[in-house]
């Protein structure tokens, strides 16, 4: 009989970092006699890697000086507690009020707060995932739009993969919430391959790309381990499906999910649900923040995915012979 057990949780409501496990010591080896000669000692068996990660919490608004204050010092608590990676939510550069005010905010890729960040991830020695970040792309004189897109900056500041939105948010619920991001916003054309990182292979999402399954398999199948969704979610919609999105996305890939958050009142009209977390990939929530700014932290155990892998080897069990082959019924 098959037997899992969900690993217990490694670190909850933003709670200090668990304990990162150390090296066994080196065993000295066996004294001997020249008549006798000694067999070689054991080779270790080679452990896929464990790193620490940090998932930050925060409320962005649109000053953007006190976004990157809040942001930074975060980042630095996570670096000296020994995160390898930090991961900022989506908005992290700023929230603004509407269309207008976000698109007159907007920064290019090389403009003054992504160069910022890369100093940042220079001096803390960290690679930083900053979701969301609101990009004046290259067609940015002719279309006067932009683009909502997760940068990864590795710790020596360089840019090594930059994912735009695919999925854009357009969303109305009667007399709760009412969203158009394609009003201003370009939708990106391409998945970005996952990138190799000391925590595994990081596959790049934003937000409303959550709640689309064939963006999180495809990242699977081309490899990645940790699936990544840095957020803004609001709180009618964070309420209802934040946590069972992300713990199906980790169930149905086997990788860890990373989600940090917008929480709390970023303007007078908005309002995000936080409950920034790292869902494992049995489909357990090992961290998690509640409602205000933070950090939480997490282990990526390689081996444990692994293993998740080997016993329910759903990927080897998928059959791409059939999807996508039925057609709708003829409307005649």
């Amino acid at each position: 009989m098959l037997r899992v057990l969900p690993r217990p949780p490694l670190c909850l409501l933003c709670l200090g970092p668990p304990r990162v496990p150390q090296r066994p010591p080196c065993v000295p080896q066996r004294p001997h006699s020249s008549a006798t000669p000694a067999s070689p000692p054991p080779r270790p068996m080679a452990r896929p890697p464990r790193a620490l990660v940090a998932v930050a919490q925060v409320t962005s608004t649109p000053d953007k000086e006190r976004n990157f204050a809040g942001c930074s010092t975060l980042v630095r608590e996570a670096a000296e507690r020994g995160a390898t990676i930090v991961f900022l939510p989506e908005g992290f550069d700023f929230i603004g009020t509407d269309p207008a005010q976000t698109l007159s905010l907007a920064e290019s890729l090389d403009g003054d707060i992504m160069g910022r960040y890369a100093n940042l991830a220079r001096e803390c020695g960290v690679w930083l995932s900053l979701g969301g970040f609101h990009e004046r792309g290259k067609d940015w004189d002719t279309t006067q739009r932009i683009y909502n897109c997760h940068a990864l900056l590795d710790p020596t500041g360089q840019l090594v993969a930059a994912y735009r939105k695919t999925h854009l948010c357009d969303v109305e619920l009667e007399g709760r919430v009412t969203m158009k991001e394609s009003g201003f916003t370009n939708p990106g054309a391409e998945i970005v391959p996952p990138v190799s990182t000391p925590a595994g292979k990081l596959g790049l999402a934003v937000c409303y790309d959550l709640r689309f399954p064939e963006l999180s398999l495809a990242l699977r199948r081309a490899g990645a381990d940790i699936l990544t969704y840095p957020s803004a979610f609001t709180f009618p919609t964070g309420a209802a499906h934040w946590e069972v999105l992300l713990r199906a996305r980790a169930i149905e890939t086997q990788c860890y999910v990373v989600a940090a958050a917008q929480t709390g009142q970023n303007h007078e009209r908005r309002v995000s649900y936080g409950h920034s977390l790292v869902a494992d990939p049995w489909g357990t929530v090992v961290a998690q923040c509640s409602d205000t700014p933070g950090l939480c932290y997490a282990t990526i155990d390689l081996e444990y995915l692994q293993s998740i892998r080997r016993q329910i080897p759903v990927h080897q069990h998928r059959r791409h012979d059939l999807y996508g082959t039925t057609t709708p019924p003829s409307m005649h």
